[in-house]
């Protein structure tokens, strides 16, 4: 009798012991649902996140834009501008496609490459090395039109800047002044945003440039990049 009755007790424990195994089991699983809510709600911010794409800023120059002679790209005017840009928390991306020596007809040449990614703002600043070798001040004008037009034509939304330039009296009075009216005649007829003169206050001073008196120190490029600024903010 009374090993049959230890026997039942016994039983009985077990019994009770497997349901509250299963009771916690159970719980546990139950739970799993919360967390993995909570999982999903992260997960959507991070393709959110990954989803957010900001817009593209191509800078299209000569050494001025590639930041010739500087220890570092990020000191020439264009990553000054991401710079300001980031400190306003605007979703813009600068994109240096500068080429040291770069002439237009350079330019022209390498505009469709450029062109496989969209730009919502393309910055043209090319001319520079066109007036300093004296060439046919017809061709440069050409050349310009031409990647503004391709510009235009791929991508009719992109809005445009050019960069105006101007050059020493070497080749002449005559020559230099009509290389200075190209910028703000194309902006005219192409209803361009310009930047009267991109080397404004930096140009001809040897204190903001380098040892060879062209090419910018980095503050010299910090003018550069207020130059621009006052156009390119207007737009943003």
């Amino acid at each position: 009798m009374k090993q049959g009755f230890l026997k039942r007790v016994i039983f009985l424990k077990f019994c009770y012991f497997s349901l509250l195994i299963v009771f916690v089991s159970c719980k546990n699983k139950t739970d799993k649902p919360t967390n993995l809510s909570f999982d999903s709600k992260q997960s959507t911010k991070v393709v959110k996140s990954q989803k957010t794409t900001s817009k593209k800023i191509i800078f299209f120059g000569d050494s001025l834009t590639a930041g010739y002679g500087l220890d570092d790209i990020n000191d020439a005017f264009p990553g000054l501008i991401q710079q300001k840009i980031d400190s306003l928390q605007l979703k813009y991306t600068v994109v240096n496609s500068g080429v040291s020596g770069e002439t237009t007809a350079g330019g022209k040449n390498r505009i469709d490459w450029v062109l496989s990614t969209k730009p919502d703002i393309f910055i043209l600043e090319l001319g520079a090395n066109d007036g300093l070798r004296g060439l046919p001040l017809k061709e440069t004008e050409k050349n310009l039109q031409t990647i503004i037009s391709r510009v235009k034509k791929k991508y009719p939304d992109t809005k445009i800047v050019l960069a105006g330039m101007q050059i020493p009296p070497n080749m002449g009075p005559e020559y230099a002044t009509a290389f200075k009216n190209i910028f703000p005649n194309l902006a005219a007829k192409n209803k361009l945003a310009l930047v009267p003169f991109l080397l404004e206050n930096v140009g001809g001073i040897s204190a903001l440039n380098q040892t060879d008196g062209i090419h910018p120190t980095a503050e010299g490029h910090s003018i550069l990049a207020e130059n621009v600024w006052i156009i390119l903010k207007e737009i943003l």
